[in-house]
């Protein structure tokens, strides 16, 4: 039986662990066929429902969340990071070769850590998804910025932009690949590091709304 047919009845798809179903289903389902899903959780409760963990051996379901509201929420986070590498715009539909980048960069994660690159990867969206942010309001014809809370989806939203485009930022003019410079930002991500560039904008957006409370 194909992964995909299983019901949702069966598996939590909506991330942390896995429910119902047979012992050795882990060792069937690896990232890359090397990776494994065991053990890999979110420790966020905020973002649990957000932050996909279904098994899948390679991150492609062929855009079948396109068309569904809210449908990206049960996109597998690997695929999600993949997404944001295909960009800019021309880079938009190489997904192979994004897939290409973020396996090697996992390899680099590997070595470097000796950590499952799937949990450093969830740490690091956990550690990079900011809490507040601030929108415009009108009083009177002049404008002011208020504080508001982030949403769980869009807190996730931001921490992947985010380590993509530090990845890509890291990557430009400089000898190192866009592999080194991927896991390099997700490694420092994963241990809060202000060298990261997505921690640094995660504190800038609250700085600023922490002014605009």
């Amino acid at each position: 039986m194909h992964f995909t047919s299983i019901t949702r009845s069966k598996l939590d798809i909506s991330g942390g662990k896995v429910g119902d179903f047979p012992e050795d289903w882990y060792k069937k389902y690896l990232l890359f066929g090397k990776w494994s899903w065991e053990g890999v959780e979110v420790k966020d409760p905020g973002l649990k429902r957000y932050i996909c963990l279904r098994p899948v051996i390679l991150p492609h379901s062929m855009g079948r969340h396109a068309k569904t509201r809210f449908g990206k929420a049960e996109v597998n986070i690997v695929e999600r990071l993949v997404n944001q590498l295909m960009r800019p715009g021309r880079n938009g539909g190489k997904k192979i070769k994004a897939i290409k980048i973020v396996k090697n960069a996992f390899e680099i994660i590997h070595l470097q850590t000796g950590r499952n690159p799937i949990e450093v990867l969830v740490r690091a969206v956990e550690n990079a998804a900011p809490c507040e942010d601030t929108t415009r309001i009108m009083y009177g014809g002049i404008v002011y910025h208020q504080s508001v809370d982030i949403s769980p989806q869009r807190r996730v939203d931001l921490a992947l932009r985010w380590i993509g485009e530090g990845a890509r930022a890291a990557s430009f003019s400089n000898p190192k690949t866009i592999e080194e410079c991927l896991a390099e930002e997700i490694i420092l991500a994963a241990n809060n590091d202000l060298k990261s560039y997505a921690i640094q904008r995660k504190n800038e957006l609250e700085r600023i709304a922490l002014h605009a409370r």
